[in-house]
């Protein structure tokens, strides 16, 4: 199916966004759940129209105010945005496609830092979807690096089908494995070594453990991982007055465009996003007619 307009993120930017585009009659589609930050963030006296409010107050009420719009929510993970001129493809982790007219990044930014050569070693021996490359190993060792709880998910569903599981639990106590799940409960994960790719998994005590592939599991990948061809600046989406990026039909909005990381801000650049995706999206409707 295509959709007018698809937002990756469900925070304050991507709701924004997606109110301002479907008051203008555009079909939306939003990627994503409740923002982690804001939902726990226990008192806000910055925000407009406030005195005191607690984030899940104040998420509930964004939502809240999008319930009588028809807009579509999925919680599927985007793996890979691809700009295929008029339209954009985005590849699902499922391995299925969803298209649209433009796109709108609003999903925050990874605040987590890289461990050693993650980014030297992506795509050789490290990879951030499991489900997508666990075929990959069929028969071989591999190691998932967790921080939530997909990453559970993920290591139960690939000791099916490769040869044998470590879990680095970087996430929580007391989680439920699949038995064939090797533990590690009580390292810390730093940094990989390895040739031309990823060999060895080093962890701060300085024990290290071989395998022939690497997953790392966290709730948000680098923008230059979700879109290879985007532009950054600072670690962050470069982005004009309009909230455009340096692909045509591509916008960004909120914490991923830079700092300051505040609500209001996300908010602003929501709406800014959202009306100049719908600008984008009517010029291409007229011209193809």
């Amino acid at each position: 199916m295509r959709y007018d307009l698809a937002i990756i993120g469900a925070g304050p930017a991507g709701l924004s966004a997606a109110l301002n585009s479907k008051v203008r009659n555009k079909s939306v589609i939003v990627f994503g759940e409740d923002s982690p930050s804001l939902v726990k963030t226990e008192s806000i006296k910055n925000y407009l129209g406030f005195e005191d409010i607690s984030g899940k107050e104040l998420n509930e009420r964004f939502k809240k105010s999008l319930k009588s719009y028809e807009i579509t929510f999925s919680k599927e993970k985007i793996q890979t945005v691809y700009a295929m001129g008029e339209y954009f493809a985005l590849a699902l982790k499922s391995g299925e496609f969803i298209e649209a007219r433009s796109t709108i990044i609003a999903c925050g930014i990874d605040r987590k830092k890289d461990l050693i050569n993650e980014e030297k070693f992506f795509a050789k021996g490290i990879s951030y979807c499991a489900t997508c490359d666990a075929a990959l190993y069929k028969g071989k060792e591999i190691v998932v690096i967790g921080y939530n709880e997909e990453s559970i998910e993920e290591a139960n569903f690939v000791a099916e089908i490769v040869g044998k599981v470590s879990f680095v639990n970087m996430y929580k106590k007391d989680i439920l494995l699949n038995p064939k799940v090797d533990l590690i409960d009580d390292e810390i994960a730093w940094g990989f070594k390895g040739k031309d790719r990823a060999e060895v998994l080093e962890f701060k005590s300085g024990r290290e453990i071989k395998a022939d592939g690497f997953f790392v599991i966290k709730d948000s990948s680098k923008p230059q991982r979700l879109v290879p061809s985007i532009k950054l600046i600072d670690n962050h989406i470069e982005v004009d007055r309009n909230m455009a990026t340096n692909i045509k039909g591509l916008f960004a909005a909120g914490d991923i465009s830079g700092k300051p990381y505040q609500i209001m801000k996300a908010v602003g650049e929501g709406q800014l996003a959202g009306l100049n995706a719908v600008r984008y999206i009517n010029n291409i409707k007229k011209s193809s007619k």
